[in-house]
């Protein structure tokens, strides 16, 4: 991937009620458009610097974004942005399999048709980012999409466990539809998901979601294996049983 410049839009505009919030929009931001590449030390005195914050501003940013994945303290040198390994990426992606696919499953099952408006309104908002070509209107309208499936799906739980390997799954996003033969077929594959829930069926829906994630796995797997110092073989991304059985309690 090409390493962008980091610009005068990287300083913060100081808020003390937001402070924080933004500094690790900043950072964040700054990883997810490969600003910042993965094991680039991240030295607290510069980063005050460049974003005109104090040292304890940077300091609790980095903390967070070290429990979201996106930052490493590896050693005594301090931290440095995560590099997600490729069996990290693929046990991430295969996860991604499992609940995203019974998230989809879920939602044709109990969205409301107001949902399904909003979907296709996501859907098209990510058409149009994708058209564009700014990668973080990319990433924030395919979490846009995800957002109307995590909130319409009905469990909570398998919701709140997606929305915690966020910032991973968007960096993996970022690499993978930052490669010139993703782009195209990113949408068609969700329009296969909407299309796949407008018709009812959650048996084709869940397999919609899940064929999305591995096309988006073989992209990404690919570019990390050929990052790597001693390339080897991507395991194949294991695919979920679509659940058939009537729900209890439903």
């Amino acid at each position: 991937m090409k390493r962008l410049p980091l610009d005068d839009s990287f300083k913060v505009n100081r808020n003390p009620v937001t402070l924080r919030e933004i500094v690790l929009d900043k950072l964040r931001g700054a990883i997810l458009n490969f600003q910042l590449l993965p094991g680039d030390r991240l030295v607290e005195r510069d980063l005050c610097d460049r974003l005109g914050v104090s040292r304890t501003s940077v300091r609790e940013a980095l903390r967070h974004l070290e429990s979201e994945g996106l930052v490493e303290f590896a050693d005594a040198k301090g931290p440095r942005v995560a590099i997600i390994t490729l069996e990290d990426a693929c046990d991430i992606y295969e996860l991604r399999c499992v609940l995203e696919g019974l998230i989809v499953q879920l939602f044709t099952l109990n969205a409301k048709a107001k949902d399904i408006r909003a979907l296709e309104r996501a859907l098209d908002d990510n058409r149009k980012a994708l058209e564009e070509g700014e990668l973080q209107q990319v990433l924030e309208s395919v979490q846009g999409f995800y957002d109307v499936l995590l909130e319409c799906s009905g469990n909570h739980i398998a919701a709140t466990q997606l929305r915690q390997l966020q910032a991973r799954i968007s960096y993996l996003r970022a690499t993978s539809v930052s490669q010139e033969n993703r782009r195209g077929a990113s949408n068609k594959e969700m329009e296969r998901i909407v299309e796949a829930i407008k018709s009812g069926d959650p048996l084709a829906a869940h397999q919609a979601s899940v064929d999305h994630v591995r096309a988006a796995a073989k992209v990404a797997l690919d570019y990390l294996r050929s990052k790597q110092d001693e390339p080897g073989k991507v395991r194949e991304i294991a695919s979920p049983i679509a659940l058939k059985e009537p729900r209890i309690g439903r």
